[in-house]
């Protein structure tokens, strides 16, 4: 009766939990609410303690440190991995269980033999999506036939879970072929698509969670992976829809892109000097960050700009936000919200795009694939039809970049040479800091 009131309790505040981190206010409590209930489940998990819960006690103690260690030294800018990391763990720990029960009992269960397998997509397809946000994998090749390797895949999983004898053997071989699935799955997808993709494997750890669960009559993994299901499931529709994709489309599109020539055009070039001497003049300035700051950890320098131009020269400063921008879901606003910006100035971009062409100054830092307007102009291009950031209708766009390297889509963005942009080249913090140093002369 106590463990099952305790089980109640810990999905109480597990769902008030993420009810609390939708605004930023009150995010750390509820980081802390789901410490607490984290703690209180597994707790529950092992009540009472089996006879070598002294190997189990072992276990838990170094996967404390090891999450203390990361979660200390991992810096803001690298969470889209770590995310990642995660989501493949919570995978891997159901095809673990699953692998465990077919081994013991030489057989294994069609639901729990289900959550296996999509706990192994779910670990190697969030290895390979964190080896592409880490940069170990930097271009793909994508086979013709992937549409077709795919539908191979998912009809050998389908004859596995209702038709294929379920001895321990078969059972292993069946989570390995389902690691080879969710590898190949996830490796065509390009970085403009990883937030997509980050939620849909967090989505599968959830689903992964409410199998084993049922496999075991366990309510609490049944509740609470539903609700990490449901919330990535949930998350990933709202993704796809304000990108206008396809999720069938997101798994096989090629890398065999078309881009155009432009090695004959000449941007316009400016210096920190330039940009500080326009934005002085200016009465309304957008700022649209992308993975250019969280790379350049130029977030602070930022808000700082903001501060100044705010302050000293009575300028109206936005932040405009993409849905997708950076590496994973709300990647720029918890940068952001870590440097302190007001969220009331943070705009998504269906409440801001109308007011680009009433703005004097657009400060965009590392954004390539998000401002591109061949996603409304060409039909070639694997960025057509996601909805983009109109900067190009501002007066002046300055583009913060290293060079003229395309964004992670490896698609070129022509407004790079359009004539009322100017090109800042070098590292976004340093080169917003030398606009501060200058605006505060």
């Amino acid at each position: 009766m106590i463990i099952s009131l305790t089980g109640l309790f810990c999905i109480i505040l597990f769902i008030l939990a993420i009810r609390f981190m939708a605004t930023p206010k009150t995010a750390n409590m509820g980081n802390y609410l789901a410490i607490i209930s984290m703690m209180m489940a597994i707790i529950i998990s092992f009540s009472p303690l089996p006879e070598n819960y002294l190997w189990l006690l072992s276990a838990i103690f170094f996967g404390a440190i090891v999450g203390i260690f990361f979660g200390e030294k991992i810096k803001i800018t690298e969470l889209p991995q770590m995310i990642a990391i995660l989501n493949g763990l919570g995978g891997g720990a159901a095809t673990c269980i699953a692998m465990a029960e077919a081994n013991i009992f030489d057989q294994s269960s069609t639901i729990s033999l289900l959550g296996g397998i999509i706990g192994a997509i779910t670990l190697s397809g969030s290895f390979i999506a964190f080896c592409k946000l880490q940069g170990i994998m930097k271009k793909r090749k994508i086979f013709a036939s992937s549409a077709i390797v795919n539908i191979c895949f998912l009809l050998i999983m389908t004859l596995a879970v209702f038709f294929i004898d379920k001895q321990s053997f078969m059972v292993d071989i069946i989570f390995c072929i389902a690691l080879v699935w969710g590898g190949f799955m996830v490796y065509p997808v390009g970085g403009a698509d990883m937030p997509i993709i980050i939620s849909i494997l967090n989505s599968f750890s959830g689903w992964a969670t409410v199998a084993i669960g049922f496999s075991y009559s366990n309510i609490l993994m049944i509740t609470v992976g539903t609700i990490v299901g449901a919330s990535g499931s949930i998350l990933a529709y709202i993704m796809i829809k304000s990108m206008n994709k396809s999720l069938l489309k997101l798994f096989i599109q090629s890398d065999l892109l078309k881009t155009e020539d432009v090695t004959e055009k000449i941007p316009n070039e400016g210096s920190p000097k330039d940009a500080a001497f326009i934005m002085e003049s200016a009465k309304n300035i957008i700022i649209v960050p992308g993975y250019g700051m969280a790379a350049a950890s130029a977030q602070y320098a930022i808000k700082s700009m903001a501060d100044i131009l705010e302050k000293k020269y009575k300028i109206n400063v936005k932040f405009a936000i993409h849905p997708v921008a950076g590496r994973m879901p709300g990647h720029m606003n918890v940068l952001l919200a870590d440097a302190g910006v007001d969220y009331e100035k943070v705009f998504e971009l269906d409440d801001i795009n109308s007011e680009f062409s009433e703005t004097d100054v657009v400060y965009v830092i590392g954004a390539n694939d998000i401002t591109n307007p061949e996603a409304k102009t060409n039909h070639d291009s694997p960025l057509y039809g996601m909805p983009v950031l109109d900067v190009g209708k501002a007066k002046v766009v300055f583009f913060v970049k290293r060079s003229l390297n395309t964004g992670y889509s490896g698609v070129d963005n022509p407004l790079f040479f359009a004539p009322n942009t100017i090109m800042l080249y070098g590292d976004a913090k340093k080169i917003t800091e030398d606009i501060n140093k200058i605006l505060e002369q």
